[in-house]
């Protein structure tokens, strides 16, 4: 059977007419609840370091999660729901969608757990290599560490942009051993990579304000990096690069063992997996998001019947605001809450 298309609307704001008007004002105005973290740091296997930021109701906020954070947390009187939320390119557990949805699910009496992509959590990695858009090996990483720390928790996934497209190609290489996550969800994901890459690098707003925001940061990590590891960057094609398609082919795809910026965007997407994730999956994506234009959506033959696309006419990239001005960032939050509950 194939997947259900669901195209009820988000009811985005007259005064914000497009997606990217939803997309930016989300990022930069709309109201949203804040919470605070605690934060542990894992070392992984190959000598470099994740940090994981949790919330929990009756948690406060220390600069540090340590054994007592999760002795309590397991102590609670019945196991509760858990969500592990993947940020997006550049993001981190401060963005503005990975708040939101922090402070809804921990307002509700779930705990919450943003991993940070390595060199995304305010500190410098410790390898020449960072994080990249098909990094499943380090979403399945960040899953087993969080299962591992509280397995009686009933958990469920989010990723959001490059985050949802890591989780979403995760679960389909995994398959049914993903099983014991009870829900999963990729919102805004750039399901078909290779497309929205070259989106983003034409058009005057998002080559001047989406591509200049990621590279402002990008570059100048990896030149960073470049100074600590000599020798194993392009510094000058790195300094030089003018859109993700020239950054990802001087750095991003030749550190993390692709030939090249095509390979790595053919082979990080996950559009082509979505046929083979076996739990219930919820692929949300606007079609007026300006990274990834509705036409390269999936239609309906192009994921499992475990998938619920929704692919409403509004939202944005990221964004999906409502209400009345000022705006709301709620309507995403609830959307995926629906979505763990009832699974449509």
């Amino acid at each position: 059977m194939p997947a259900y298309l669901d195209t009820t609307p988000c009811p985005t704001p007259a005064w914000l007419p497009e997606g990217h008007s939803q997309t930016i004002y989300a990022a930069r105005w709309a109201s949203h609840h804040r919470t605070s973290f605690r934060r542990e740091r894992v070392d992984t296997p190959d000598g470099d370091f994740i940090d994981f930021d949790w919330t929990a109701p009756g948690i406060g906020a220390r600069a540090e999660a340590g054994p007592e954070l999760f002795a309590q947390l397991r102590d609670a009187a019945a196991p509760g729901p858990g969500l592990v939320l993947f940020h997006g390119l550049e993001g981190s557990s401060a963005s503005h969608y990975a708040q939101a949805i922090s402070q809804y699910f921990r307002a509700r009496g779930w705990t919450v757990v943003v991993p940070h992509f390595r060199g995304c959590s305010g500190e410098p990695n410790r390898l020449p290599r960072a994080y990249h858009s098909g990094d499943s090996a380090d979403v399945g990483f960040m899953l087993d560490t969080v299962r591992q720390r509280l397995p009686h928790l009933h958990w469920h996934a989010a990723g959001v942009s490059l985050g949802g497209n890591a989780l979403l190609k995760h679960l389909g290489e995994a398959g049914s051993s993903a099983g014991w996550l009870t829900a999963a969800a990729g919102v805004s994901a750039p399901l078909d990579l290779m497309v929205g890459g070259r989106v983003l690098g034409t058009g005057l707003i998002n080559r001047r304000i989406y591509t200049h925001m990621f590279l402002r940061t990008l570059k100048s990590k990896t030149l960073q990096k470049a100074q600590r590891f000599p020798g194993t960057i392009d510094v000058l094609r790195v300094a030089h690069a003018r859109d993700l398609y020239e950054f990802d082919d001087a750095y991003t795809a030749p550190t993390h063992g692709f030939r090249d910026v095509d390979d790595y965007w053919t082979r990080a997407s996950s559009k082509p997996l979505l046929v083979d994730i076996a739990i219930p999956t919820l692929v949300l994506n606007a079609r007026n998001d300006p990274f990834l234009p509705g036409r390269y959506l999936p239609g309906p033959t192009q994921a499992a019947n475990s998938v619920v696309l929704h692919q409403p006419a509004q939202g944005g990239h990221a964004g999906f605001p409502s209400g009345r001005f000022p705006g709301t960032l709620n309507w995403l939050p609830q959307r995926l809450a629906d979505f763990f509950r009832t699974g449509v």
